[in-house]
């Protein structure tokens, strides 16, 4: 019994590794849309570094985007529409761009295009981004971020 517990156990936790559950409410772009959110935070409490200065009071808001930058643009898209897939590959190499599905199987289009995938789970980069629909696009655009939705018609490479 406790066998074939570990058996399903395994085989639900491989099928979600395959399909991680979708990132919910994200839908294909029908308009154009762009905006600027502002990636700052705000610290909670002193950081210091190992000798005891000061680098951040509690409080202050910082951009990670003041020290470090973005190398590669992030894309967004829905792997479950092999033309947002075949967009983003004809349009981002991998030295420019990570894509990030928010639905579908990573690993299978890893295998099938020889390319790294990556996926949103939970939602966290949309949801931090503001991203409503996909394809998406996120750029560094000095110390801001640049986030641009596009509708796959007008999005040709």
């Amino acid at each position: 019994a406790i066998a074939q517990l570990n058996q399903e156990c395994a085989r639900r936790s491989e099928a979600r590794v395959r399909r991680p559950a979708p990132v919910p409410g994200i839908e294909g772009a029908m308009r154009p849309r762009t905006w600027v959110p502002d990636p700052a935070i705000t610290i909670d409490h002193d950081i210091r570094d190992n000798r005891g200065n000061l680098l951040a009071r509690a409080g202050q808001r910082i951009s990670p985007l003041s020290f470090i930058s973005l190398r590669q643009s992030l894309v967004f898209i829905d792997g479950d529409v092999p033309a947002q897939v075949e967009w983003a590959l004809t349009r981002y190499s991998e030295a420019n761009a990570k894509l990030i599905m928010v639905k579908g199987a990573p690993l299978e289009a890893m295998t099938r295009h020889q390319r790294r995938f990556f996926f949103d789970q939970g939602g966290y980069l949309v949801q931090r981004f503001g991203i409503r629909a996909v394809p998406a696009i996120a750029e560094q655009a000095g110390q801001s971020l640049r986030v641009s939705e596009i509708p796959l018609q007008s999005a040709r490479p």
